[in-house]
């Protein structure tokens, strides 16, 4: 970090699932920040993660949270749809930030931010990780709602993702207008999409 610059980290949560909505967060820390527990969301556990988010929005300088709808996702595709909601969240900062650190490869230009695309950048920058622990909670606290709505798909512990339970749950049940309609996996072709 830049003595002065105001930097945003990125991240998104939700790439992979063939249901519910990508979520995508923006964090501005503190230059001094530091929690022992903070890491790349998906080495976390999902008590750590749940200890973090209320110190994360209470520490952070700023912070924002957005989702892409699945029908969004559908006609975007899932990686513009996921740098969209990256994008949607940097524009709900309450500070516009200096720079932005980005965790992947792939972004574009935005409001005349500069910024960095940071491979595996959530075990790298605490800004980014912040944003992945971010996005992954809120993510998986829709997904449970939405398990609640949708029962019999498993959400509430597989957040939508493709496993076994999932997959013979689309057989059974059948797509609800949750499900992502532009991927799915080779289990379920020809018959539903």
């Amino acid at each position: 970090m830049e003595q002065g610059r105001i930097e945003a980290g990125c991240d998104e949560a939700g790439r992979g699932p063939l249901a519910g909505p990508v979520y995508a967060a923006a964090v501005i820390l503190p230059s001094d920040f530091f929690h022992p527990l903070l890491n790349d969301s998906k080495q976390m556990t999902r008590k750590a993660r749940e200890t973090l988010r209320p110190i994360i929005e209470r520490e952070a300088a700023a912070w924002a949270v957005t989702a892409v709808q699945a029908e969004e996702i559908d006609r975007l595709n899932i990686l513009w749809a996921s740098v969209t909601a990256m994008q949607r969240a940097v524009a709900a900062l309450g500070t516009r930030p200096d720079f932005l650190l980005v965790d992947g490869n792939c972004f574009r230009p935005f409001d005349g931010i500069p910024y960095a695309t940071v491979v595996h950048g959530d075990a790298t920058y605490a800004s980014i990780a912040a944003a992945s622990v971010l996005a992954k909670t809120y993510r998986d606290e829709r997904m449970e709602e939405l398990a609640r709505q949708y029962p019999g798909y498993g959400w509430e512990h597989n957040a939508g993702y493709p496993t076994p339970e999932h997959i013979q749950a689309i057989r059974r049940l059948g797509l609800t207008p949750e499900h992502r309609r532009s991927f799915h996996p080779k289990e379920l072709e020809p018959t539903l999409f």
